[in-house]
Parts: structure tokens; C-alpha cells; sequence
């Protein structure tokens, strides 16, 4: 039987009917069914409910037998087991639960599961006190997957050593992360990072500009490991990676949950910020470029507005580049505007090279990006890409100026 979740909205900005918009979303792609919402504008946080015993009694005669209350905010554990006894011992789950279950469900390579499980713990470890019996009374659904209820009743020791395990694992796959990060750069690999809100299509514009065959699904977070491929542009080649996608309010907790996964974000070359042009694309680039920038971010960018078949006004924000990943359209832009992106490090030349010295031009070829090539008379004739650091081992081969 599919999960009912009814929300509890607190206003306290005026981003709360996106928060809300979100919250169903999320609902959603937990596999659960949305059941209904109540709006509660809050002006004072009550330190027991949150939002206070009156407001709550009215919800209690709004909500329908078996439905789990998530309080779409992050709550304490003490506010938890007091909203849950107000409402008549029901299961409720805040913000964070919900994404983290979430994550749960998407997580596929082991380095994902270590991450979700990590943060499931020490998000639930100080949450173990009244939890395990209330959980145990309603049963399964959102908030328990992962480490399971069985771990979380066991003894607070046990929890510890297996957090301080799964962060020494983790250490040590992002040491390996690192090493692998040096040895493109030292090889020339030049990685170029999807990164945006979720659900604006990442892994279907990694799809178009690859060829591969990435999960796609509208849904929140239907992309949670990090995945590469490569593709190539005027025969150079580059490395691109879809990264797990950002949300308005993420927690801290979560975001740091999910750091080495977004080292590869970190530490690219050049980073395509990818917004919903038929959404709210001025809130996805604000929270994307504010969480990258809270995690050290400095790389150069480009804005990538998706969905532009979708858009009704054509108010878009100046030098973006406008596609649709989904029809194709925009896309030789797209890559136009990446490689020029790294016109300082790639110079096209024309090459000369005759044929009494194509043994001293041998090795020289797999550092360059030949496009074409013409033989004459006298030698070869070469179009190709350059990258600086070799410009000077091939300037003999340059035709006088």
C-alpha cells in the first residue's frame, strides 16, 4: 500500500509555496502519495511544536487515518516526538529525513550508500531517544530505509564506531578520488562538470552531448552517484560529470554529507550551471552558485538554460546559452562556447611538416589533436589543436610568417 504523506507547511518567507511545490516533489519521488498540506504562517517558533499545541489540534481534524505528517522545515527531536504525541502518535519525518530517504533509494555505487548511510546516522543518532518504539508501532515507509530501525535501536556505542568506520572508509575513497583527480590533470584531461539544480535535465544533456545511456527520470534526485563520460569537441577530447543536484534549503549536514562526491564538481575545469528555463531558473542559479561557493568553488562557468522549447516569455539572463537537451537544440552552441572557454590553453595551428622530418614529428603527435591532414609533394600539411604547454616543441613546424 502506497505511503499517504500530508505536509505541514510553516511560512515564514515568502518562499514558501516553492518550498511547498518541492515538498510534493519529493513526496513523489519517495514513492509516496501526496495526501494534503496545511499552511501555518509562523511569527514566533514555538521551542515544544514549532508551530504551537492550537494550530496543531486544528490539522489533527484535517488528517485521515494512517497518513505520515512531514513537517516540511527541519525539526528537532524533541519537537518530533512532541508534534507526533499531538497528533495521536502518527509518524512524523521533517525536511531532512525525507531527502535523506531519498538518497537512500537513489544511491547505486557503494561509495553512495557509504555517504547515505553516514549521513542517515548522524542525522538520526542524536534523534535514537523515543524514536525506535514510535517508528516500530507505524512500520516501514520514508525515514526508514538505510541503516534500518533494528541498527538505530541498538546501543549508542556500536552507532559511534560505525560512524567513525564509515568516515575512514570514505577518507580514504576520497584519497583515491584525489589521485585519480592528479593523474588527469597531469595527463591533460581537461573535465568540464554538470552541476545545477535537480531535475533540470543534467543527465539528459549528458546523454546528448555523450552518446551514453544515463539514467533519466523526472524526478527529484533520480541522479545520486556522480557518473563520467567523455565526448569531444573539435577532436579534443574532455571528460564530462553529472553531479548529484542541488535544493533550496539543502542542510548543511547533507551538502557536507556529499562533499567527495562533488569534488570532481570542485575541482573541474570548467563548471555548466544547468537551470530549468521554464521554471524558476533565477532561484536554481542563486541556490546552485551558493552552495558551490559555501564548498570553495572558484572554477570558471557557463550558464546553461534547458528546456528553452518549454518557455513561454524568453526572459533569460545575458550570455547564457539557450538549449534543449531533450529535442537537441542548442547544442553545437553549447560546445562552441566550451571550447572557447579554453582558448588560452587550445591553439589551432597549421602545421607544415616535410617529409625528411616526420621522424621528429612522430613523437610530438599525441600530444596534439590532428583534424586533418594533406599530403603533398613535399610533406604534410596539418590542421590540428595545440595545447599551450607543447607550443613551443612544434613552432619549427609553423610556416614563416
Amino acid at each position: 500500500m502506497t505511503e499517504r504523506v500530508f505536509i505541514i507547511q510553516p511560512v515564514m518567507s515568502d518562499k514558501a509555496q516553492v518550498l511547498h511545490e518541492e515538498a510534493v516533489s519529493l513526496i513523489e519521488s519517495a514513492g509516496a502519495s501526496y495526501a494534503g498540506s496545511s499552511f501555518q504562517t509562523i511569527r514566533e517558533i514555538h521551542p515544544a511544536t514549532f508551530i504551537g499545541e492550537g494550530k496543531l489540534a486544528e490539522i489533527a481534524g484535517m488528517l485521515e487515518e494512517g497518513e505520515t505528517i512531514l513537517f516540511n522545515g527541519d525539526l528537532s527531536p524533541s519537537q518530533t516526538l512532541n508534534i507526533s504525541k499531538a497528533l495521536g502518535d502518527r509518524k512524523v519525518i521533517d525536511r531532512t529525513t525525507l531527502i535523506l530517504d531519498i538518497f537512500a533509494l537513489r544511491a547505486a555505487s557503494s561509495e553512495g550508500k557509504l555517504q547515505v548511510e553516514l549521513a542517515q546516522y548522524k542525522y538520526l543518532y542524536p534523534r535514537l531517544r523515543g524514536k525506535g518504539s514510535a517508528l516500530s508501532r507505524l512500520g516501514g515507509g520514508i525515514g526508514t530505509r538505510g541503516p534500518g530501525e533494528s541498527k538505530l535501536e541498538s546501543d549508542r556505542r556500536h552507532i559511534r564506531a560505525r560512524i567513525r568506520s564509515l568516515e575512514l572508509k570514505l577518507r580514504e575513497t576520497a584519497k583515491r578520488r584525489t589521485l585519480l583527480g592528479q593523474r588527469r590533470k597531469k595527463e591533460g584531461v581537461r573535465t568540464v562538470a554538470l552541476v545545477g539544480y535537480t531535475n533540470t535535465g543534467k543527465s539528459t544533456l549528458l546523454n546528448a552531448l555523450t552518446g551514453a545511456d544515463v539514467f533519466v527520470k523526472d524526478a527529484l534526485f533520480a541522479t545520486l552517484d556522480p557518473t563520467a563520460r567523455t565526448f569531444e569537441i573539435e577532436g579534443v577530447p574532455f571528460l564530462l560529470v553529472d553531479t548529484v543536484g542541488f535544493l533550496q534549503d539543502l542542510p548543511t549536514s547533507l551538502i557536507e554529507a556529499f562533499k567527495s562526491t562533488l569534488e570532481s564538481a570542485l575541482s573541474c575545469d570548467l563548471a555548466l550551471i544547468v537551470c530549468d528555463a521554464s521554471a524558476e531558473w533565477e532561484l536554481q542559479r542563486k541556490v546552485t552558485l551558493d552552495t558551490l561557493q559555501e564548498l570553495g568553488f572558484s572554477s570558471p562557468y557557463l550558464v546553461v538554460m534547458n528546456k528553452c522549447d518549454l518557455l513561454s516569455d524568453g526572459r533569460l539572463p545575458k550570455d547564457c546559452v539557450e538549449i534543449s537537451a531533450k529535442r537537441g537544440d542548442g547544442l553545437e552552441e553549447l560546445k562552441k562556447r566550451i571550447f572557447s572557454a579554453f582558448s588560452e590553453e587550445l591553439i589551432p595551428v597549421s602545421l607544415f611538416v616535410p617529409y625528411r622530418e616526420m621522424a621528429d614529428y612522430a613523437p610530438l603527435r599525441p600530444l596534439l589533436f590532428e583534424r586533418e591532414t594533406v599530403y603533398t609533394d613535399d610533406g604534410a600539411q596539418i590542421r590540428a589543436i595545440v595545447p599551450t604547454i607543447y607550443a613551443d616543441r612544434i613552432r619549427r613546424f609553423l610556416p614563416p610568417q
